[in-house]
């Protein structure tokens, strides 16, 4: 099924030129099934491929999916041109009275800073605590899942002596689970961030469960056990190149970066990147819309209950 975005969204030819089954407004319309309403909070500076990389996992679901892009609006990015901002975003306070069947939070370049240093931290409260009772379930992507975290149960977050940045192997701790349902033994994911949190904070919380972790970047899925919550410490999302052009910007702006590790082939910058984490990324997006938004979610999304139990954690 596709995901359903404006035709004058940049994404759009992207997608299509890639197969991804993306739909207009117009023939959306004459559909008799209800899409799910997803709202992507994108607090990443490249707006336009962070959009592009989440709508293409949207668009590879079995479901219609009616897309609301967000941005904060105590924050001005500057690596987006304001009229895709004004045509294609909308601000928290223009929806904040409607409910969504799913909410994405997408990392952002501010980990090494205290939460409360950043410019929108207390409007980015607001929409997690909105999201917590209007939004059927969230899923949070690296900083986005470190600021959920402390938000919600006051987990901190750790400054790593470099950064981790590279394609790591992970395990699945809860084969059982939904969200990991067709998952391997052992997968692959990027990651690219300098902090972390530890299994030893998430622990203490009774209300969260560790799906996934690894013996090298730490844990990777956490999940609240009534299934409302995910937090994903890495970017299953990302493209065949993004690694390689975060590390291109830093060495050409000569900064202290390693090779991304396990990315390019004997870790040669010169060859190639290597991509191994597309079918995990597939499942683990299409999992999240089927299991936990899809199948449990009301028809109408103003049913949708305060605090509802749906997951097998």
């Amino acid at each position: 099924m596709p995901v359903k975005i404006p035709s004058s969204l940049p994404a759009r030819a992207t997608l299509e030129s890639e197969n991804v089954f993306v739909m207009g407004e117009e023939r959306a319309a004459q559909q008799d099934i209800r899409p799910m309403r997803v709202a992507i909070l994108n607090l990443m500076p490249t707006k336009i491929a962070t959009e592009t990389q989440i709508l293409r996992l949207l668009g590879n679901s079995a479901l219609q999916v009616d897309v609301t892009l967000l941005r904060t609006a105590t924050h001005d990015p500057k690596n987006t041109g304001a009229d895709h901002l004004l045509n294609h975003y909308t601000t928290f306070d223009e929806v904040r009275g409607e409910k969504f069947d799913g909410l994405i939070i997408t990392g952002a370049p501010v980990e090494q800073m205290d939460f409360g240093d950043v410019d929108y931290w207390p409007e980015l409260m607001r929409i997690m605590d909105w999201a917590a009772t209007d939004v059927f379930s969230t899923f949070n992507i690296c900083w986005g899942a470190q600021a959920a975290l402390y938000h919600r149960f006051g987990i901190p977050k750790y400054p790593l002596p470099r950064k981790m940045f590279g394609v790591f192997e992970h395990r699945t701790l809860a084969p059982t689970e939904r969200l990991l349902r067709g998952f391997d033994d052992t997968f692959l994911a990027p990651h690219s961030r300098h902090t972390e949190i530890r299994r030893a904070d998430i622990e203490k919380v009774s209300e969260l469960a560790i799906l996934a972790e690894s013996d090298d970047a730490g844990v990777y899925i956490v999940g609240t056990r009534d299934g409302r919550h995910v937090f994903v410490t890495g970017h299953s999302e990302y493209d065949p190149l993004t690694l390689k052009t975060e590390y291109d910007r830093d060495v050409a702006r000569g900064l202290p970066i390693d090779v991304p590790r396990n990315y390019y082939p004997q870790d040669d910058p010169s060859k190639p990147p290597q991509v191994r984490w597309r079918g995990h990324a597939s499942l683990l997006y299409a999992n999240w819309l089927n299991y936990y938004v899809y199948q449990v979610t009301p028809f109408d999304p103003r049913d949708i209950p305060k605090g509802a139990i749906h997951s097998d954690f």
